[in-house]
């Protein structure tokens, strides 16, 4: 939310995202890990190392056109726009002699454009067209291998939430402390997309809006999790508040897949990009999307988002786990008056020693250490990282708005600038 800088910067690594440290992420809900991270280890530097490369012969395709000149009205709908773009683009490419079959994905809110395979030749003969405001090579998307424990005690969860008449067999909801930190309440009627791996659908402890997930993912339809951190995400965000497992901090509010990222935690830029788009279409102000990924400074990522968000969709983004100067890292060093980059902290406001920093672009810090939650097959889990904090400020900002408070700082800011903690 500050102002931001847009840096051009080198690409370092792939696009990442940024998933918190766990003890046994890939497994059961597990908390019983004792190792810690050594002060020199990188908690991107494995993945970045690895996923270095963009996509050989994938590209991305941004347009100058606007509305009016794609065919565009008022009541043009989320597919008719991406078929309209799909057309225009296969025209401009037929006449430069490419194969017009080569678009594999259109967008047409956030951004207009598409991606697509060409060689680089084509790709350079398609920066020179005055209809083509940049192009960018697609990006690996992954969320790598999980991560040791972080350093510090394990929190104590609050008491349970009293009932009144207690469900005998399922009478065991607990308020995980970082939603006692930032405050809940009902979010009933409200709507957080989540912008992931999906989310555990039939999950008895989330409402999730089914018929308007969708699937950005080669080859699959389904908006159905089957890695575990679009739902971790998601109950951190709204869980029900009944008489079973977590709370979230909007709890009872809607929840919609948007699924960019497979069991294994790949994607590509462009999937992310498409997530964005059908957010934009479909979403409202007021609505929240949350963003726990990213990776190096991409363009066409930060300007899909910064657009969506000029439409009054609110964006909450990771900073990062890499221990480094979020400003380098997309989509989290992008500005907006509706985006607010979200590092992490612990149950004693302790800097987490994982996370990004930087003023700009970081706004808040919320908690995202040893962060429960929940997980595949109706179950429960407890990890942690940047991505687990920023769904405690998507559901600050579901229920208030920007109208939150502030109620204290985060201890050890590595910046100097200590970032406020929101609270309801």
């Amino acid at each position: 939310m500050k102002n931001k800088n847009f840096l051009s910067t080198a690409r370092v690594a792939a696009f990442t995202t940024f998933l918190g440290a766990s003890s046994g992420l890939f497994v059961a809900c597990s908390d019983k890990a004792t190792d810690t991270i050594a002060p020199t280890e990188n908690l991107n530097a494995t993945n970045e190392a690895r996923a270095e490369q963009g996509i050989t012969g994938q590209y991305i395709v941004v347009l100058k056109e606007e509305d009016a000149s794609l065919g565009f009205t008022p009541g043009t709908t989320y597919e008719e726009r991406t078929g309209k773009v799909k057309n225009y683009g296969q025209a401009l490419l037929k006449r430069k002699g490419i194969g017009s079959e080569k678009i594999k994905v259109a967008y047409g809110k956030a951004i207009k454009g598409f991606a697509g395979a060409f060689t680089p030749a084509e790709a350079a003969l398609l920066r020179k067209d005055e209809r083509v405001a940049y192009v960018e090579q697609d990006q690996i998307i992954s969320l790598g291998k999980p991560l040791k424990s972080p350093k510090g005690p394990k929190p104590t969860e609050p008491a349970p939430t009293p009932e009144p008449t207690p469900d005998p067999v399922n009478s065991t909801q607990v308020i995980p402390y970082g939603i006692y930190r930032v405050g809940y309440g009902d979010g009933t009627g409200k709507t957080a997309w989540v912008i992931d791996s999906g989310i555990d659908l039939d999950h008895p402890d989330l409402n999730v809006d089914v018929t308007r997930s969708r699937s950005f993912i080669s080859g699959s339809y389904s908006a159905d999790d089957a890695n575990g951190h679009g739902t971790h995400v998601a109950g951190t965000i709204a869980a029900k508040n009944n008489t079973y497992g977590v709370v979230g901090v909007a709890a009872n509010a809607s929840v919609v897949a948007v699924r960019v990222l497979d069991a294994s935690g790949n994607g590509t830029a462009s999937g992310v990009i498409a997530g964005i788009d059908y957010v934009a279409a479909n979403g409202k102000p007021g609505d929240v999307a949350n963003m726990s990924l990213g990776g190096s400074a991409m363009q066409a990522i930060d300007d899909a988002v910064l657009r969506a968000s000029n439409a009054g969709i609110l964006f909450a983004i990771a900073a990062g786990n890499s221990g480094s100067n979020a400003a380098y890292s997309s989509p989290a060093r992008v500005n907006g008056a509706n985006i607010f980059t979200v590092s992490a902290m612990d149950s004693y406001n302790n800097w987490a020693s994982f996370s990004n920093y930087g003023n700009p672009p970081v706004d808040y810090c919320m908690p995202g250490v040893y962060i429960n939650s929940t997980w595949l097959n109706g179950a429960y889990n407890t990890i942690s990282g940047t991505s687990m904090a920023t769904p405690h400020m998507a559901g600050v900002l579901l229920l208030k708005g920007k109208s939150f408070t502030i109620l204290g700082y985060v201890n050890n800011d590595p910046d100097g600038q200590k970032d406020p903690i929101a609270h309801l």
